[in-house]
Formats: C-alpha cells, sequence, structure tokens
C-alpha cells in the first residue's frame, strides 16, 4: 500500500484545494420592478425579459415557454 513519506504541508493543502470554492452566482437588477433576477433570465417577480412581458405576473415560470 502507498503511504506518503512526508506530512502534506497546510500551504500545499491550500493550494489543492483552491478550486473547491463554490462560484458566487451572479444576479442583476431587474429594470421593471427593481427585484434580483439572473442575467439572461426572465425576471420570476414581473415576467419581464429584454424589456417586454414575456410570461403572465404570477404564473409560474418553470413551464413557461421561452419565446
Amino acid at each position: 500500500m502507498a503511504v506518503p513519506k512526508q506530512k502534506t504541508s497546510p500551504s500545499r493543502r491550500g493550494m489543492r484545494r483552491s478550486h473547491e470554492a463554490l462560484p458566487v452566482e451572479a444576479h442583476a437588477e431587474c429594470p421593471n420592478c427593481g427585484e434580483l433576477r439572473r442575467p439572461h433570465h426572465v425576471c420570476s417577480h414581473c415576467g419581464h425579459y429584454d424589456g417586454r412581458e414575456v410570461v403572465a405576473a404570477g404564473k409560474a415560470l418553470k413551464g413557461a415557454v421561452r419565446a
């Protein structure tokens, strides 16, 4: 069985784990209602996208048809 000869230093361990951080999700302010929304997504609060209403406000966006 393979066993390391030396203890892994905290610095080397940290460098190995540097890519494991969770990315921060981007959010932008909706120009219509001011709520935070994901970029390039329909606003879940008012249903607007690119300056026009794509989905009627108050309806579920899960089954919405993309236009």
